[in-house]
């Protein structure tokens, strides 16, 4: 059994962390506030290092910047635990191990050998490297700096590599890094890494996956630019991609980036999986449907460029309300009946509908996103891809799916919505797949005695395990809701009809330009009518 590590607050006693006896007096320490992560490298702020954490209180009295107090912590024992910790812990991003096997031992006679003081930072952020640092001795610290402050994020040891990230890609540094001790490095160039990961295939695969799982934090991070994007700050993560905030450069433009994993981008069946996200996402154009602006390739792996939405996913808004009103449920159902009526005429089926999936914008106006499980009707699902809870009995068992598919899942959405809850069991993933299987979704009016009798059946026919038996198009589902709709004096706009926008460009120019402009302006038209954009010009003289 793996001995329990302990934070630095548990070690030194100081009695500031959170209910501890010290916090009416003194607050709680920074430390010990950040809850984001467990463990030795984890936190917002590099987790139980405590001395990458300005604010702390030590020795009696209230620390400054991690700079500050660098020198008094370097001779903590809490540190040198950690450091004893660190160099026997069995992590998988110990590089060190996995090169020194003696089938790879050889790669060590193409590395060249570097010394680092404590205190020096021999690595740069924003600047492009073509080389990477294997830790023989000592200890690091990784310091982004962005907006003009900078964040400790990420602490390396013994046997961990500093700078892979660039000798992957080709991207530029994403952080400062500093040595805390004297270390002792290897120095890997990228020609090095290429010609060695062309002879073993393992070490990429290595390396990718050690490179997905440092970006896949939700610590600080430096600003990134991916062609006319500049991504600011992560804020979601899935199986597949990792999910920024970003904005147009140009433009100041909010966006999302959706960049997929650089572990899977191995895959070729990965890479058509995001391509086809990319594609049907843009060929959709609905109120309810997030839009796909762009798309990218670089530094090894993909980006899909997309509307950023405000506000927060129903699934956050089921946790907060427990439960929502009959009234504020059937406003969202039938908004998001028309956007899977509009993708379901279109051929493509979600495949993934469950409250996760769904932002909630301030004005209660709904945006379905995560396309990237979406496929054609009729298409045979043999991969069960989808959310556990929401998937259809036809999807458990890899048969076609249709509309029916994610009909099913938006029966056990709604039920979520009216209940707080979702229908069946979950302590055992085997029986919650059974019943599934063998249940039709229970009556949520034993839950809600006083739901509406017409959302009650609704949700009942959404739900039924036999796909013969629901809802067979969205068009019935749309017709056994609008009572309701009208009811409640909801707003029914017929979102299913593809709108079409105008926007304006004026290009002034010399009288020297005008063959140019020519030229390109018929091959910006060639690109439109390929599009089905209509381009109209007129040409307006001596301005």
């Amino acid at each position: 059994m793996a001995k329990e590590r302990q934070n630095c607050w548990e070690y030194m006693k100081c009695g500031r962390q959170p209910e501890g006896d010290k916090v009416a007096e003194l607050g709680i320490c920074p430390a010990a506030a950040d809850t984001s992560y467990d463990g030795i490298h984890s936190g917002k702020c590099a987790g139980r290092i405590c001395w990458a954490v300005a604010g702390t209180f030590c020795g009696g009295r209230a620390q400054g910047s991690f700079a500050d107090k660098r020198g008094t912590c370097l001779n903590c024992d809490f540190y040198k635990l950690v450091q004893e910790e660190e160099g026997v812990a069995n992590r998988h991003t110990k590089f060190l191990q996995f090169i020194a096997q003696e089938d790879r031992s050889p790669f060590f006679d193409k590395m060249t050998y570097r010394h680092v003081k404590a205190g020096e930072r021999f690595v740069v952020q924003g600047e492009v490297e073509n080389t990477a640092y294997i830790i023989q001795r000592g200890s690091c610290l990784v310091i982004v700096e962005k907006d003009s402050e900078l964040h400790p994020v990420d602490h390396y040891g013994e046997g961990d590599i500093v700078g892979g990230l660039g000798i992957l890609t080709g991207e530029p540094r994403r952080a400062h890094v500093e040595a805390e001790t004297d270390m002792d490095l290897w120095v890997l160039t990228k020609a090095q890494f290429d010609e060695i990961t062309m002879k073993d295939p393992a070490l990429l695969n290595f390396i990718t996956e050690l490179v997905a799982d440092r970006l896949d934090s939700r610590r600080p991070t430096a600003y990134r630019t991916i062609g006319k994007y500049v991504a600011t700050d992560i804020i979601g993560h899935g199986a597949f991609s990792i999910v920024y905030k970003g904005e147009h450069k140009d433009l100041s433009m909010p966006v999302v980036i959706k960049m997929m994993r650089h572990d899977l981008a191995l895959y070729p069946e990965f890479i058509n999986s995001f391509h086809n996200e990319a594609k049907t996402i843009a060929s959709l154009n609905h109120d309810h449907i997030v839009k796909v602006y762009d798309f990218d390739e670089r530094y090894r792996t993909l980006f899909i460029i997309m509307e950023y939405v405000q506000g927060d996913s129903l699934k956050d808004m089921i946790s907060h309300l427990r439960a929502l009103p009959p009234k504020l449920a059937v406003n969202f159902l039938d908004q998001i009946c028309s956007a899977l009526e509009y993708a379901h005429q279109r051929g493509i089926v979600h495949r993934d509908i469950n409250p996760s999936n769904i932002i909630v914008q301030p004005d209660d106006q709904l945006k379905i996103f995560d396309f990237g499980l979406a496929c054609p009707t009729g298409t045979e699902d043999f991969s069960s891809t989808g959310t556990v809870f929401y998937m259809a009995p036809e999807q458990i068992d890899g048969d076609p799916v249709d509309p029916r598919t994610d009909i099913y899942a938006l029966g056990i959405t709604a039920y979520e919505m009216v209940t707080g809850r979702r229908p069946f069991p979950e302590d055992d993933l085997k029986s919650l797949l059974d019943l599934h299987l063998s249940h039709n979704i229970p009556d949520p009016a034993r839950i809600v005695p006083d739901l509406p009798a017409l959302l009650r059946d609704f949700i009942v026919n959404a739900g039924r395990r036999n796909p013969a038996e629901r809802y067979q198009n969205m068009a019935e589902a749309i017709e056994d809701l609008q009572p309701l709709v009208r009811e409640f004096g909801l707003t029914n706009k017929d979102l299913s009809m593809e709108k079409r926008k105008m926007a304006s460009l004026f290009l002034i120019y010399k009288d020297e330009h005008q063959l140019a402009l020519k030229e390109l302006m018929d091959d910006f038209s060639t690109k439109a009518q390929s599009l089905g954009i209509v381009l109209k010009a007129a040409d307006f003289r001596d301005l």
